[in-house]
């Protein structure tokens, strides 16, 4: 890869170009706030400079959201009857109670219930919050794994373990060489359609571990509409994490 910058109204844009077999020039920010752009190697350096300063509102709008994400925001948590908290793409206000007998999490009518013996002790709430998602997290991945396994069973690729964790970086990661999908336990707080999009995105690496263009030819013949639900998880889910 190799790193290069513009300069955008007073701000100056850095971002790194992998060249690739590609038919177009694609250009992702991760959430680290790193931006990557991939062209073919015959696309002039001048053609991708414009198209990335053509970007520059989108670019500087979508670093903003990402400058808020983990870890900062996930530590102002407190815990509180009030604060929202996101599942499934939709906001659920936070109600504490003190608990008769079991410490749980449970969810309805539009609110999210921690039951917990002593509502001021934020490392237990935090734990009890973090285990909910997680189970939460187990338990639709797997449904959309298998859902999204039967999409690509065609192609020869056969349904891979699945495993989760926090990270913040990327959504999902395949990994080769255990047959395995990773995935962020974050990616909860999507839309179903947009954890269905990251499981095939994901699943599709088992078959073409890049992204050239018969990645894409793959992709949008199983999903044609996962540029909107990327689009949801880069621009709307992530701002709220």
């Amino acid at each position: 890869m190799e790193r290069h910058q513009i300069h955008y109204g007073n701000k100056i844009i850095d971002f790194l170009i992998e060249r690739k077999n590609v038919k177009n020039v694609n250009l992702n920010i991760r959430p680290d706030m790193t931006i990557h752009v991939s062209a073919h190697e015959k696309v002039p350096l001048s053609f991708i400079y414009d198209f990335v300063k053509s970007k520059g509102e989108w670019i500087v709008k979508n670093v903003k959201n990402f400058e808020d994400v983990l870890p900062n925001k996930q530590s102002e948590r407190e815990y509180v009857s009030g604060e929202s908290f996101k599942y499934l793409g939709k906001q659920y206000r936070l109600r504490v109670q003190k608990a008769k007998d079991k410490q749980t999490v449970k969810y309805f009518r539009g609110f999210i219930y921690l039951y917990v013996h002593d509502p001021h002790n934020f490392q237990r709430k935090e734990k009890l919050m973090d285990g909910w998602y997680r189970e939460k997290a187990l338990k639709v991945f797997s449904e959309s794994l298998d859902k999204m396994s039967m999409l690509v069973k065609k192609y020869g690729v056969e349904k891979p373990s699945l495993d989760l964790r926090v990270m913040k970086a990327r959504w999902g990661s395949a990994l080769l060489g255990s047959n395995t999908i990773l995935l962020n336990t974050e990616l909860i707080k999507a839309p179903k359609h947009c954890i269905d999009y990251v499981i095939v995105h994901e699943l599709i690496h088992f078959k073409y571990n890049d992204h050239s263009e018969n990645f894409y030819k793959m992709l949008y013949s199983l999903m044609p509409d996962w540029e909107k639900r990327k689009a949801i998880l880069d621009e709307e889910i992530v701002k709220d994490l």
